[in-house]
């Protein structure tokens, strides 16, 4: 299986309550969680022990991210990690693609000089073959320019609903960008979004953001549903 949570050890002197919160969701966010070979089950006594820290503030955390929608209690079997259905990630991509669409359409009319040229300076770290080859690299920075579009729009409640999405989007995307020519494809999407925004071109900047997105949904549906139906057949044998 692929390695889970990777944690280091707390300071018990320290104030833990929402510094431990952050901990585990930071953990969670580094975890491929739709590679079928991570495990996704949280052991409370383990997590102490590679924190340090008693199971109380652990059980606490852990009951906050159940509610935040990070994770799931199953009876008798403890805290898991939530991974989506295919179906439910679809709706998610929808989600987000609206939502960034409008944020790009904002960011066009809104964003000044300079904030286009931090998102500018965002889209050319990465050539075409220099993300295909650091493909973890370019993946957090893809997350990283999506955020900056939603921050450029201006909106606070825009951005917000957004974040309530990134865990998941975050996971979606990781886990897809080196599937098939999408990480060379991403690039160019980038460059072009960023020439709309550029350009003031708002009705464009939003149509492009929205079709880059809803790219990612149909390759997610198509493959990601296949493979969920071999899985299912496998382990019915």
């Amino acid at each position: 299986m692929a390695s889970a949570l990777k944690l280091q050890p707390v300071d018990a002197s320290f104030s833990l309550g929402d510094h431990i919160y952050g901990v585990l969701r930071d953990a969670i966010l580094a975890m491929d969680i739709y590679n079928p070979a991570t495990d996704l089950r949280l052991d409370e006594r383990a997590l102490a022990e590679q924190l340090n820290i008693s199971r109380t503030p652990i059980r606490e955390a852990l009951v906050r991210l159940e509610q935040d929608g990070f994770v799931e209690v199953q009876a008798r079997k403890g805290v898991f990690v939530l991974r989506k259905s295919v179906h439910e990630i679809g709706e998610m991509i929808t989600v987000w693609a609206a939502l960034e669409s409008m944020a790009a359409r904002l960011a066009a009319e809104r964003a000044t000089a300079e904030d286009v040229a931090s998102l500018r300076e965002m889209g050319q770290r990465f050539s075409s073959r220099k993300a295909s080859a650091h493909i973890q690299e370019y993946s957090e920075a893809n997350i990283e320019f999506h955020q900056r579009i939603l921050e450029l729009s201006n909106c606070s409640k825009l951005k917000s609903i957004a974040d309530g999405l990134l865990l998941h989007m975050r996971a979606v995307r990781n886990h897809a960008m080196p599937e098939g020519n999408r990480t060379e494809a991403s690039v160019v999407d980038h460059m072009t979004i960023i020439e709309a925004i550029e350009a003031k071109d708002a009705d464009l900047a939003a149509r492009l953001v929205r079709e880059h997105t809803m790219r990612l949904h149909d390759h997610v549906i198509e493959t990601w549903s296949e493979r969920a139906e071999e899985t299912k057949q496998n382990e019915a044998v």
